[in-house]
């Protein structure tokens, strides 16, 4: 197991460093309520007293329900500056704006939520001189589990090289309540949506693989295809060079 009082340590001053190079003066992330945001934000706040994480509920009745009353009991906790920005209404008019465009389908349509948090979280970053923290972990990465241009978007991200497992761990370390630590991760896009059923396979079996290169056969097979599916989103755009 990882030291994390000493991990602690390395990523706040990762952080700070990060914002001493750019000449930003402040954070700003997406407060979902849920683990990774939830780690992402406490080790911001010990870095940069101004950091603020902004509750970003869109559509979806999870959204305004148990992942706000968490992502609030975090900011409490931890003091981390809340705000709320409500894109329900803004998902909408999109979603109707498309209509007469081209038959959106149901994927497509639920990747407009975190790219429209991207968009709020970047509005604000540019009008108070703030960078924006990323919330992706390692095990999301490798399955391509995170929405392009969307919570894929940032200019830094302090939990990148963490699995699921690990991020518990850090969490626990760092007496974040088990509520947080126990919930079913969930991307939150639609009411009922966990990570783990969407796979179609665990983030357990995942870390097991990162960590050995083994697990199950059929688990193997379905976490090999959607790291060879979402290998663009890894993946700088592809420009035209002569």
């Amino acid at each position: 197991m990882r030291n994390y009082k000493e991990e602690a340590e390395k990523r706040v001053a990762f952080i700070k460093e990060l914002l001493k190079e750019a000449g930003a003066t402040g954070i700003v992330f997406g407060n979902s309520g849920g683990k990774d945001a939830a780690l992402v934000g406490i080790l911001c706040k010990m870095a940069c007293e101004d950091t603020v994480g902004l509750i970003m509920p869109c559509s979806s009745k999870c959204n305004y329900a148990d992942d706000m009353e968490d992502a609030m009991m975090i900011s409490k906790l931890f003091r981390i500056e809340k705000r709320m920005v409500d894109l329900s209404k803004t998902s909408d008019a999109i979603k109707k704006a498309l209509k007469d465009a081209s038959d959106v389908t149901a994927g497509a349509s639920a990747n407009i939520p975190p790219r429209l948090r991207m968009a709020a979280l970047y509005a604000v970053a540019a009008s108070e001189n703030r960078l924006v923290a990323g919330t992706g972990n390692k095990s999301e990465r490798y399955m391509g589990y995170f929405t392009k241009w969307g919570d894929g978007a940032y200019d830094f991200n302090p939990i990148s090289d963490l699995t699921v497992t690990e991020i518990y761990q850090f969490l626990t370390h760092l007496d974040v309540p088990k509520r947080i630590i126990t919930k079913a991760p969930s991307a939150g896009l639609y009411d009922g949506q966990t990570d783990e059923a969407e796979m179609g396979v665990t983030y357990k079996a995942i870390d097991e693989y990162l960590k050995s290169g083994v697990c199950a056969p059929e688990d193997m097979e379905r976490i090999s295809n959607y790291h060879k599916i979402s290998e663009h989103k890894r993946k700088p755009p592809r420009v035209y060079e002569e």
